[in-house]
């Protein structure tokens, strides 16, 4: 066994490449303070900008609506993941909208005309599951039986914990627990044993003699963690693995945030691959047969520029990465994969001299109308935190700097908001091991709020001697010799469509690169005049037929259910559905019952859509 300490060597086949195992600081922050630097992140929040409203009902005559029920306990947004196994869902209920009721619904669907919540496995106090629900048969020589898996992350700090949770469901309608909050604990020398990190998704796989599952550490940059569940009452760790430096792009600047999301698991030719979506490091084919001794196949890179808004819209503009979630197709011959993406405006900001720097756009605060031009002279405020000085106010045209550390991002715009004068904000990021780099940002305010490096705003007041090394190494959260109230850079502050997050398909075969074959969004992705005010446009996630190798169903979230098809290489839509008072779909999973295939949804508002489509 590979402790979780030990460097771990990756291969990569085909590259000729072998790396040692490495952190990558962009996991790790030393204050929550809305920094967008894990998985955890990407859906810890109301993630999602302006959410309210929805698009106009619709449905293709090949898909039918078989059943809708509405879940316990339901409040708008707190339905997640969705899981399907001997005749039997499994729901997530989410914890980062109400953090009770937390847990997984369980659902009889035997009659899927007719679905029938049986029982709810409540999670503890201040835990909560989301994307990791999944049930599966074991069959070892320690455990034969019917079991769901769920993740924990937490909505108190105090009373919540992390990793995963087994509960055994041979008899669905009387969970019992086999083992809760099991994950990466940070025992190690000298420390003694702390709670387990908190863990965003996960996915377990019978191999036979043995089985595993892997999780999504949110804490710490080797962030694949595989245990051994062959007696899931004592799961034991095998190894973590941090793919950032085999997978990160150099170019371009804004695809920096580079971690494990999402996985699946799948035996293709005698051999356990692992399907691994890596955020802005893309997709990777990782051979999981020897869990210890893992092994990368292939991965994916984002193209320069963002393939599917110029076909769409003509704007070149970058990608957007987002690696989110993928699946193999049932003859292992594509991979469909969803780039999730909630952010459907970008921003520019260039400075006197015309450099262009990257400075995107906080969650929660306006953008600069596209087409419109903020022209402004900076101004440095500091960190701007109840403890700090009063931040000196505008005089009604400027923008102000504020420095990242010790509280919030939305703890900083309310007091530049409250000192009063300034036309927009840009955060600039601070030294040390988790920044220098440019950020994403949860924030909410009522002035546009961007981000820059740490560079960037070296150059915004003509600093000399900035140093990338100088600056992971260092503590300091100030900016030298530069006091409250100096004036910088007049510069140009402009924001851009560039759409929602969609579709792409691989082949999945060979070594090295992944091979694209298309892109595919609904047309609402990509119409600026549905950027806001119709809710989330984002593909979520897929799941594949395990009848026709060439379908895909497709949870979009406000674009409802999408049903694809792969002719000639290329994604096409041939079905969809959206509800009479709309949808916010997040998981969607395949079941046969009496030989034929259905297709279950969740429903983040409702609860559970059951549909079946005509080939």
């Amino acid at each position: 066994m590979i402790s979780r300490k030990t460097a771990t060597v990756l291969a990569v086949v085909g590259l000729g490449l072998i790396a040692p195992l490495s952190i990558a600081f962009a996991h790790d922050s030393a204050i929550d303070d809305g920094a967008i630097d894990d998985a955890k992140s990407t859906h810890g929040h109301h993630q999602h900008g302006d959410f309210e409203g929805h698009l106009p009902a619709t449905s293709t005559p090949n898909v039918q609506l078989i059943s809708k029920t509405t879940l316990k306990n339901v409040v708008p947004e707190k339905i997640a993941d969705v899981g399907v196994h001997n005749e039997h869902a499994y729901l997530a209920a989410w914890g980062s909208v109400t953090c009770k009721y937390n847990g997984i619904h369980v659902v009889d669907i035997k009659n899927p005309a007719a679905p029938k919540e049986v029982a709810f496995i409540k999670a503890k106090e201040g835990s909560y599951p989301g994307e990791g629900i999944q049930a599966l048969y074991i069959d070892t020589p320690k455990f034969k039986g019917d079991v769901v898996l769920s993740n924990n992350e937490k909505c108190n700090e105090k009373t919540g914990f992390g990793g995963l949770n087994i509960y055994d469901v041979t008899k669905p309608s009387s969970p019992t627990v086999l083992t809760e909050g099991y994950g990466d604990d940070q025992q190690g020398a000298g420390q003694g044993k702390k709670p387990a990190h908190e863990i965003h998704s996960v996915f377990a796989w019978d191999a036979g003699a043995k089985a595993y599952a892997v999780m999504v550490d949110n804490e710490e940059g080797p962030d694949i963690d595989i245990v051994d569940i062959s007696d899931p009452r004592k799961p034991a760790f095998v190894a973590e693995y941090d793919l950032a430096n085999l997978t990160a792009q150099p170019a371009p600047e804004n695809l920096g945030e580079v971690f494990l999301h999402d996985m699946i698991v799948k035996q293709i030719d005698g051999r356990w691959i692992m399907l691994v979506s890596y955020w802005d490091g893309g997709y990777v084919k990782f051979d999981v047969t020897d869990p210890a001794n893992a092994t990368v196949i292939a991965d994916s890179d984002f193209a320069a520029v963002d393939e599917q808004l110029l076909e769409q819209t003509g704007a070149s503009q970058p990608p957007e990465g987002n690696a989110h979630q993928a699946e193999f197709t049932v003859d292992n011959q594509f991979i469909i994969a969803a780039d999730e993406d909630f952010t459907p405006y970008g921003s520019e900001l260039i400075n006197d001299e015309g450099t262009e720097f990257y400075a995107p756009l906080g969650t929660f605060v306006p953008s600069v109308p596209d087409g419109d031009v903020i022209t402004a002279q900076t101004v440095y405020v500091g960190r701007s935190c109840d403890i700090d000085t009063v931040p000196p106010a505008g005089n009604g045209t400027q923008i102000a700097v504020v420095a990242r550390g010790e509280c919030s991002f939305t703890e900083k715009v309310a007091n530049v908001e409250a000192a009063g004068g300034y036309r927009a904000i840009i955060i600039a990021n601070r030294e040390g091991a988790d920044g220098c780099t440019t950020l994403a940002m949860n924030v909410e305010g009522n002035v546009p709020t961007v981000s820059v490096n740490r560079a960037a705003a070296y150059d915004l007041f003509d600093l000399a001697g900035y140093s990338e090394a100088s600056c992971l190494a260092g503590a300091a959260q100030e900016f030298p010799g530069v006091a409250l109230g100096t004036t910088g850079d007049t510069v140009d502050l402009s924001s851009y469509f560039n759409g929602w997050g969609y579709i792409r398909l691989f082949r999945a075969g060979g070594t090295g690169k992944l091979v694209q074959l298309d892109t595919y969004a609904i047309p609402e992705a990509m119409d600026e005049s549905k950027a806001s005010g119709f809710g989330d446009l984002s593909v979520h996630e897929v799941a594949v037929s395990s009848v026709d190798p060439a379908r895909g169903y497709v949870s979009y979230y406000s674009g409802g259910l999408r049903v694809i098809d792969i002719i000639n290489d290329k994604i096409v839509e041939v079905g969809r559905f959206i509800d009479t008072e709309g949808n916010n779909f997040w998981g969607v999973q395949t079941f046969m019952h009496n030989g034929e295939e259905y297709v279950a949804a969740s429903d983040r508002d409702h609860g559970l859509y059951i549909f079946k489509v005509a080939p």
